[in-house]
């Protein structure tokens, strides 16, 4: 596809618009929304170490098994998580585990009745996943978990490394763009809340789906 055309101005586009901008500060917990992608654990490691939270929560439950993306790892990705941030030295104590939820609205519901389960009242948050995720993370916690305070948070991970990295770089933009979609059609349905998508970043879109990045879409 990149023989076609050069996508990254559109892809640029619409990274830009799906993060949110929020400035961190500390909170209770660190509530990590697991994913293929372990940068996002490094980052948490990195936050808890910093003092920003004296807990740290992983929720996901899928054991990732990705051929495009080149990701196959033996256990839910919250464990996976987990055992990284045990390996970097964070007290086990301090590490909550949350390992059935299999999408982003799981992650809230499952993680909300795991914490009354053991009676933990956080009343803050910071909330990590992906740069290309957060505006995501930011829709579904305003409508599953109303009255709670947080900010969203991501790696500070440029789209030029972001697509140099590890991950190979097509099936990491289909992943934007099919995460981008769900914005508007999870808003639409009532999965999450409603976000306003300027006209320039829906434009980015169609052409990414155009030029052949239509892999990840919600199909009617």
């Amino acid at each position: 596809m990149d023989e076609i055309r050069n996508v990254e101005p559109l892809v640029q586009i619409v990274w830009d618009y799906m993060l949110v901008g929020h400035k961190l500060r500390r909170a209770d917990c660190i509530f990590v929304l697991c994913s293929h992608d372990i940068r996002v654990a490094d980052y948490a490691i990195e936050l808890y170490s910093a003092g920003y939270a004296p807990w740290l929560l992983f929720s996901g439950g899928v054991i990732q098994q990705d051929a495009a993306l080149n990701v196959f790892w033996d256990k839910p990705e919250a464990e996976y998580f987990a055992s990284r941030a045990r390996a970097a030295g964070l007290p086990a104590d301090r590490i909550l585990i949350e390992n059935l939820s299999a999408n982003t609205g799981e992650n809230f519901k499952f993680t909300r009745q795991m914490l009354q389960a053991r009676g933990l009242r956080f009343q803050s948050f910071i909330m990590l996943q992906k740069p290309y995720m957060e505006r995501r993370v930011l829709a579904t916690a305003l409508k599953l978990w109303r009255g709670v305070d947080f900010v969203v948070s991501s790696p500070p991970i440029s789209l030029r490394d972001y697509l140099t990295g590890d991950l190979p770089r097509d099936a990491v933009i289909q992943h934007i763009v099919g995460d981008f979609q769900r914005v508007k059609i999870y808003g639409e349905n009532g999965f999450q809340a409603p976000q306003e998508i300027p006209a320039e970043a829906w434009a980015a879109f169609e052409q990414l789906v155009a030029t052949g990045y239509d892999e990840r879409l919600v199909r009617d």
